[in-house]
């Protein structure tokens, strides 16, 4: 293990070999974090999480209580993962050989699909993230969502299977509703802190 200045880790944390932890980040009790994996500084992992081999996490993240993180997982920079999120990475997961003759391993292998979580977003609690997914820049995903699809930069997206219900702003506000079947374009202003926004059927940009 290699951590950086002022790293707390909590005696009763397994932290393996060949993982790195950078500066001031905070590792709690009963968390679990397997060989390869990489997190940022300023990050704080609550108890009884667990993070799979060579997950990928940067800085200034909350990772909640009770987060299963599998293996390959991309998390940015300053995303929050809430309470008993659940991400996966087998589209058709088997126990056993055909036969049933042989347990099949559960390291990485050829059906190990990738899902990045990218800057800003947050997973609200007890959500299931379905594999091979990226959720984009300032999502917000609903708590108890199953997520079963991509989700779009600044979209707030709610239920089981998770759709759209909504845009959020960089600070979480949310500026608008969706229609249900009628992609939005126009101008977005966030009432709590001015930001703007352009949408163009769905799809938001930032206004510089």
């Amino acid at each position: 293990m290699t951590v950086l200045d002022h790293v707390r880790v909590h005696p009763t944390a397994i932290v393996e070999d060949d993982v790195f932890i950078g500066a001031r980040s905070s590792i709690w009790d009963a968390v679990h974090i397997r060989h390869g994996a990489r997190l940022g500084s300023d990050c704080i992992v609550g108890e009884k999480s667990y993070i799979a081999y060579d997950v990928h996490i940067g800085d200034r993240c909350k990772i909640n209580a009770m987060v299963y993180i599998c293996a390959g997982v991309t998390i940015e920079t300053g995303v929050m993962i809430s309470a008993a999120t659940t991400f996966t990475n087998d589209r058709f997961p088997r126990a056993c050989t055909p036969d049933l003759s042989e347990l099949l391993p559960s390291a990485p292998d050829e059906s190990t699909e990738q899902t990045r979580v990218r800057e800003g977003a947050t997973i609200g609690a007890n959500c299931t993230i379905g594999p091979g997914l990226t959720i984009g820049r300032f999502a917000m995903i609903g708590m108890a969502a199953v997520l079963t699809r991509d989700v779009d930069d600044f979209h707030l997206v709610i239920g089981a299977p998770a759709t759209l219900y909504g845009f959020v702003c960089r600070c979480g506000q949310l500026m608008r509703k969706a229609q249900s079947g009628e992609p939005y374009s126009g101008e977005l202003l966030c009432a709590r802190c001015e930001r703007g926004y352009s949408v163009a059927l769905n799809h938001v940009t930032e206004r510089s």
